[in-house]
């Protein structure tokens, strides 16, 4: 029986962008709509619109699935995609319509956001923000990592009022949690046939073949790393907190605009983990020039004020659990964009840290053979914070 035909990006990008463009002009029948440029992402269809004067953008997720899965076929050919789109973007719990009660939410709390103007049959409109993000301060000024990144959280502060989490508990995003994302990535045969695959439009063979065989044991170990529940109330995460979601329209010193949140519950280290670990990803796949250790300084700066006034024992379960965390969010992005088929267009930082897999990946199996040895949380940070000073400086 023949195989059936996986989906082809073209004809997926042409079928988000005629919807975008039907929606948009139901959305605002006076306006006129031209579609701008594409915006490359592995996670959604993402366009440019201009209405009229303005610009915004337009998102749409294909049945709430990575493109790089629906691809991959995860959802069936091109037909079957088409069809289960149809249903899926009337669905008023579509993670797109979460995205949209949560950006309302969050605007209306006083954290700024690309705000949502606009929500029908499946597809977002956000303001357009302009501006450098997190990543490009921090390479501009490696000096200001730490304030920065601590800066960036304490704009979130108001996550934790109560129309904040009532929209965080009725239309979470959990699918986008990390510890979620690695363990629906890699379970079982199929996790092991998924890792068996990474690499194969991308890499050199022999590359891939060496790649392949270190993430198959990084992976293992973090499956056996089973993070115990922290302890106290679940609290309100921001969910998605990379440092590309950060952006300073108004410059470094002002409050930032938050994109793209995944609101959910969780424990107090999830955030700081998926900052740090995009940061550290950034270190190592594109440091700036001389500046990668004041980089590394500034995230160790920035963990330990996030666990400052938590008592001794408590700071290295917490220290643990953020370390996991790392690993398991670096596995899953990098497991991601080596996934990705030659034909989707990739962002420029998914492709330097395509090029630099080799560096990213000895990195993740020395950082997670010290957590499976046993070592002591604050002495595994410190080796752990030097593994990536090493690759970075390569």
């Amino acid at each position: 029986m023949p195989h059936a035909a996986l989906p082809e990006p073209g004809a997926l990008f042409e079928l988000a962008a005629d919807r975008i463009c039907r929606v948009a002009a139901e959305e605002w029948p006076s306006e006129s709509v031209t579609l701008g440029a594409h915006v490359p992402s592995v996670t959604g269809y993402v366009r440019r619109v201009h209405l009229g004067g303005r610009e915004v953008f337009a998102k749409d997720s294909v049945l709430g699935l990575s493109l790089v899965s629906v691809l991959r076929g995860v959802a069936g050919d091109g037909d079957q995609v088409r069809a289960a789109q149809a249903a899926y973007a009337t669905s008023p719990t579509s993670l797109l319509a979460r995205e949209a009660a949560q950006l309302r939410a969050l605007d209306a709390a006083g954290i700024r956001v690309g705000r949502c103007v606009g929500y029908r049959q499946g597809v977002l409109f956000t303001e357009a923000v302009t501006g450098p993000n997190l990543l490009d301060l921090i390479a501009k000024d490696p000096a200001r990592a730490a304030d920065l990144m601590s800066g960036a959280v304490r704009s979130l502060a108001s996550l934790q009022s109560p129309a904040v989490a009532a929209v965080a508990d009725e239309a979470a995003i959990a699918e986008r949690g990390i510890d979620t994302t690695f363990r629906r990535k890699f379970n079982g045969i199929s996790g092991r046939a998924y890792v068996a695959r990474l690499g194969v439009d991308l890499l050199e063979e022999r590359t891939r073949r060496g790649a392949v065989a270190v993430l198959a044991v990084v992976v293992s170990r973090l499956l056996k790393l089973r993070l115990t529940p922290a302890p106290g109330p679940r609290m309100v995460v921001y969910g998605d907190l990379k440092p590309e979601h950060v952006l300073f329209p108004d410059g470094p010193d002002e409050q930032p605009v938050f994109i793209d949140p995944g609101l959910s519950r969780g424990g107090s280290h999830q955030d700081a983990a998926k900052l740090a670990s995009r940061a550290l990803l950034a270190v190592i796949a594109a440091s700036p020039v001389d500046g990668a250790t004041l980089v590394v300084e500034g995230i160790d700066a920035f963990i330990r004020e996030q666990y400052r006034g938590i008592g001794r024992t408590e700071r290295g379960m917490w220290l643990r659990r953020l370390m996991v965390t790392w690993l398991m969010d670096s596995v899953n992005i990098v497991s991601t964009y080596l996934a990705a088929p030659s034909a989707l267009p990739l962002p420029e930082h998914a492709q330097a840290v395509v090029d630099s897999a080799p560096a990213l990946c000895q990195v993740l199996d020395s950082v997670s053979a010290t957590l499976t040895a046993g070592t002591e949380p604050e002495s595994a940070w410190r080796l752990a914070l030097a593994c990536v000073t090493r690759a970075a400086t390569r």
